[in-house]
């Protein structure tokens, strides 16, 4: 068991640092399932096979992201706590803002979208559509780049808008070729890209944050961090949207709830953030004027800041260049204006392009560390380079930052940090004996306290995890009424392609049978029955010779021998026989092979009384 643990977060982290996508702070139970899930799927059997397969197959990988983020969502999940944000909360939070206040929503963990347009829609019909079109934006955010490429195109099935109540649909979606497609003009309001809620900083200054049913896959030290990043997320007052399976009992110092049943909380009065940050959108969104001659002293400020310091354009064309860049990297203010793939400095030291265009695309800022600069006839120097999104207050792209910091000297100092740190570990031992005494004291209550906890915790964490096979089960539902309704449709083409050939055969006006190789009867049409008299249930699986009919069957069995002898030729004899009335006629037999496309699978006899073949009677 052991072994198979390691193995299998030695498969989390691969995910982690190869491709950047971080679920070891999930739940293991659930993880384990959903990753077991898509081994069977491919027949693997142990966790070092599966990541030899990871590593060689990038489609793989990105069955396997799918498989874990199991996507459930619909639009106004659990419609009573829809009903209460619509009709209790948001009234509340508009009642708090001026008539004219922009309104800040956030979306996370939105999944294909439903989740984004349900908050559209309930704000649109709070505030009505033009004050939601002048005041609101939505951002949704997700990890997975497939469903937001679904999300953004806002358009759904008829079985995905199903939960959307019919005055809404008629009234916020247009159909169009059998699908759905939200409003173009409320559309604009909805900002969809992609964000981790483990490692990506949180946008900021959210009035309504909405994120229902995703800390339920996190384990406890994981939710903690994400709820931190949501915390900070929230402006004084913010409203948080959680799934009927979050509880937040033990975050009472961050969250008040509003409605628990609802799962409804208010950011707590007093609280701080959780995290810290500086918001440039936010800084430019609340600058009420500008002094006199601010640009100048700002672009000397720029100018004599003692760390070097780029700005390129959203174009990749560099605009500013401060003193201390020049001297370092041999730039001047010539090369403002040029292209900064044409400097040397966009690959040395260190290779900048790919982190300038993640920055331009993800709007997330990167950091590069332990990057080695040899300057001719100087020591060499060691930065930590800064790569951060210059962005407006709606999130355009302005230009990005690269700052070089000078850690040379921090890394002379690293040695006689770590013996200090020695020093303070064994200072700390000394401290945590003492600590002990006191301990001791205290355990019986700490004893009790951590019982109630555990017990707290255990209870969550079981709701959650019946919440988590709820939605699993709910998608294999979802697969497993696909394939029924394809098999349902494969049966009606069956029966038409049946009944057709039905048709076809009982519409001949002579007599058509069909034996196999025991000269069994296979088929036996309505000519067959007028002419002897026989109805195909009484024929079929018969042989021939058994049958009662008028027909001198013996002299019919050496044309059946040779149609599978010579299958390209047929037989053709005209035999006295009696019909099915008592008449004597001659009947004119033509006899060929009953051919599937790899072989004879038996004889085909077309049956017809001859003109002029009544014998007298």
């Amino acid at each position: 068991m052991n072994e198979t643990d390691e193995s299998f977060e030695a498969l989390l982290r691969y995910m982690r640092d190869s491709r950047g996508f971080d679920f070891t702070g999930y739940k293991r139970t659930s993880l384990m399932r959903r990753v077991r899930h898509r081994m069977d799927q491919g027949g693997y059997h142990t966790y070092e096979q599966y990541l030899d397969v990871l590593q060689a197959s990038s489609d793989e990988f990105a069955a396997l992201f799918n498989t874990i983020l199991i996507n459930v969502t619909a639009f106004f999940r659990d419609p009573e706590s829809w009903d209460f944000l619509r009709d209790e909360v948001l009234p509340s939070l508009l009642a708090a803002r001026a008539p004219t206040d922009p309104i800040r929503v956030w979306s996370a963990g939105c999944a294909s979208g439903q989740e984004a347009y349900s908050l559209a829609m309930a704000m649109a019909e709070v505030l009505g559509p033009e004050d939601f079109r002048q005041r609101v934006k939505i951002y949704a955010t997700d990890v997975d780049e497939d469903a937001l490429t679904e999300a953004r195109a806002a358009t759904y099935d008829a079985k995905a808008v199903e939960s959307v109540p019919p005055d809404l649909l008629s009234k916020y979606f247009d159909a169009a070729n059998g699908r759905y497609v939200f409003r173009k003009d409320l559309r604009r309001a909805v900002i969809f890209g992609r964000n981790d809620l483990v490692k990506d900083a949180p946008i900021s200054r959210v009035d309504l944050l909405a994120c229902r049913n995703t800390l339920m896959y996190l384990n406890a030290e994981t939710q903690r961090t994400v709820l931190g990043r949501l915390h900070f997320a929230l402006a004084p007052h913010g409203i948080l949207f959680l799934g009927h399976a979050e509880m937040l009992l033990s975050h009472s110092d961050r969250f008040t709830p509003i409605d628990l049943k609802h799962r409804v909380f208010r950011k707590a009065a007093g609280s701080h953030a959780g995290m810290g940050g500086f918001d440039a959108a936010a800084a430019m969104a609340d600058r009420h004027g500008d002094l006199p001659a601010m640009d100048a002293l700002r672009e000397l400020a720029f100018r004599a800041s003692p760390v070097a310091q780029i700005v390129v354009t959203g174009e990749d064309t560099v605009a500013m260049i401060n003193q201390q860049a020049e001297l370092t990297f041999g730039l001047s203010a010539r090369d403002i204006g040029r292209l900064l793939r044409d400097l040397e400095v966009s690959f040395r030291p260190v290779e900048l392009r790919a982190y300038l265009e993640q920055a331009k695309v993800e709007r997330r800022a990167a950091m590069i560390q332990d990057v080695h600069w040899q300057r001719p006839g100087l020591d060499a120097v060691w930065f930590e380079v800064h790569i951060n999104p210059l962005v407006d207050a709606e999130n355009g792209l302005l230009g990005v930052s690269v700052v070089f910091f000078d850690v040379t000297a921090t890394k002379a100092l690293v040695e006689k940090v770590v013996q200090t740190n020695r020093q303070l570990e064994a200072a700390y031992e000394e401290l945590q004996s003492t600590n002990e005494e006191l301990e001791t004291t205290n355990e019986e209550l700490q004893s009790t306290v951590e019982e109630l906890e555990t017990t707290n915790e255990e209870l969550q964490s079981t709701n959650e995890e019946l919440e988590t096979m709820n939605e699993e089960l709910q998608s294999t539902n979802d697969e497993l009424q696909t394939i029924n309704e394809a098999v349902r449709d494969r049966s009606i083409e069956l029966d038409e392609a049946r009944a057709f050939l039905g048709s076809l055969v009982n519409s001949l006006h002579v007599g058509l049978a069909v034996v196999d190789r025991e000269m069994r009867v296979v088929l036996w049409n309505r000519g067959c029955e007028e002419l002897w008299g026989l109805r195909a249930e009484e024929t079929t699986g018969t042989a021939l010779t058994a049958l009662d009919i008028g027909l001198p069957v013996d002299e019919v069995k050496p044309l059946i021998g040779r149609a599978f002898v010579e299958p390209d030729t047929s037989a053709v004899t005209t035999l006295d026989a009696v019909t099915r009335r008592g008449r004597a006629a001659r009947v004119r037999v033509r006899c060929s092979a009953f051919r599937s496309p790899d072989s004879v699978q038996g004889a085909l006899l077309l049956m017809e009384v001859a003109p002029d073949g009544a014998s007298p009677a």
